[in-house]
Order: C-alpha cells, then sequence, then structure tokens
C-alpha cells in the first residue's frame, strides 16, 4: 500500500435517495427490482400497501402490505400514505413513516410503484427522487411476458395491456429510460445510475466537513 492509501474506506455523510421504478407490466420492473436488491445491500425496498388479493408467488409483508379497502382508506385520510393511486381497480399506497426515517438515516429506498405514485413522490420530495422508467422492446413481447408470468387471469393481462399504453406514454415524466430487451444489459444500466446519484455533490451534505478538514490538514513533509 503506497503511503497516499487509505487502509479503510473514506464515509462522506449524505441523505438517502429514493429509487423509483416504474413501468407497465410485464416489462421487467420487479425482476430489475429484485436483483438489485440481491447484488446492493445499501438499498432497501419501500414495501406499500396494497388491496388487490396476493399472488401465489407473493409473501405479505416483503412484497406487499396486503389490507382491506376500510384499511387503505384509513391511512390515507389520516396523511400517513406519501402516495397513493388506483391501479387496475386496486389501490396501492407507500406508508410515509419508513421513508422518511430512512432518508434522515442516509438509507436508500427502492420504490416499485407505477407513474401516478411515481408523480406524487416527485411533488412531495423531488431532491430525493431518482426515477427509471422501464420500456419493453415491443409490445408484442410485453404481451408474451405477461402469459409467460402464468400469474394473472386473461382478463386480468387484457385489462394490464389495455392500460399499458396510457403508461408508457408518461415516459418523459421521469430522469432516466431504459429499454428492457435484454435483462442483464437493463440490470447494469439500472445499477451504474445508482452508483452515479449517491456520489452527486448535492445528495452528499458531509462533503463540507470533509473539504474543510482537507483544508486545514497539515501536511506532513
Amino acid at each position: 500500500m503506497s503511503p497516499a492509501q487509505s487502509s479503510t474506506p473514506t464515509k462522506i455523510a449524505r441523505r438517502g435517495l429514493m429509487l423509483v421504478l416504474s413501468s407497465p407490466s410485464g416489462a421487467g420492473k420487479s425482476t430489475i427490482a429484485g436483483n438489485l436488491l440481491r447484488d446492493d445491500h445499501s438499498l432497501e425496498i419501500s414495501v406499500s400497501v396494497t388491496t388487490r388479493a396476493k399472488r401465489p408467488s407473493e409473501i405479505a409483508g416483503k412484497h406487499y402490505h396486503f389490507i382491506t379497502v376500510p384499511q387503505f382508506e384509513r391511512m390515507r385520510d389520516a396523511g400517513d400514505l406519501l402516495e397513493w393511486a388506483e391501479v387496475h381497480g386496486n389501490f396501492y399506497g407507500t406508508p410515509r413513516e419508513p421513508v422518511e426515517s430512512a432518508m434522515a438515516e442516509g438509507r436508500d429506498m427502492l420504490f416499485d410503484i407505477d407513474w401516478q405514485g411515481a408523480l406524487q413522490l416527485q411533488d412531495k420530495m423531488k431532491a430525493d427522487i431518482v426515477s427509471i422508467f422501464v420500456l419493453p422492446p415491443t409490445m408484442t413481447e410485453l404481451q408474451s411476458r405477461l402469459h409467460r408470468r402464468a400469474e394473472d387471469s386473461e382478463e386480468v393481462i387484457r385489462t394490464r395491456l389495455l392500460n399499458s399504453r396510457a403508461e408508457i406514454e408518461r415516459w418523459r415524466e421521469y430522469d432516466y429510460v431504459i429499454v428492457n430487451d435484454d435483462l442483464d444489459e437493463a440490470f447494469r444500466n439500472v445499477s451504474c445510475i445508482v452508483n452515479a446519484e449517491r456520489v452527486r455533490r448535492d445528495r452528499r451534505h458531509g462533503l463540507f466537513d470533509f473539504v474543510n478538514g482537507l483544508l486545514t490538514e497539515e501536511p506532513k513533509l
């Protein structure tokens, strides 16, 4: 190790970021989100509440908090949700307290939400948001992925496909847009975005003390 190298990495305090992933159903955002959580232990998922039925592959409390419509309405009316939306006839929302605590403590939160929720978060916490929209390579491939997933009825799949065009039209409202024609490449691009956003100057409030320390340090000659 050269004299200029440090034995431990330099830690600079920063505010957490809110990574928002959105896409039409079947475009791959949930798969990318799962890979991020597997490989990046600095990210934690924001677990939404929803009134829809649990899918066979889902775990309550891990993928969603499954609640009733009256429970959802009480949380919404009490201001306990940062954002909420009605999607495909079901309600979804983000509990406020866990997110605000994470941001203050410098922890990064991942949001797998639709465009309605993303816009609400941007209105309330714009400086903390990093938003990414995931597009399918073709509409035919999107339909194929929904069928391969084999978790929804034909009626639900038809509804998701009908709604997908309106969802895709919202791509301009996101910071980054990725076409998921190759999952590995899409995942690498998302990881690069996250790493770059973590070192943004305006996100790292600890830089003031760090730079002051550099300028007052007397080098040993």
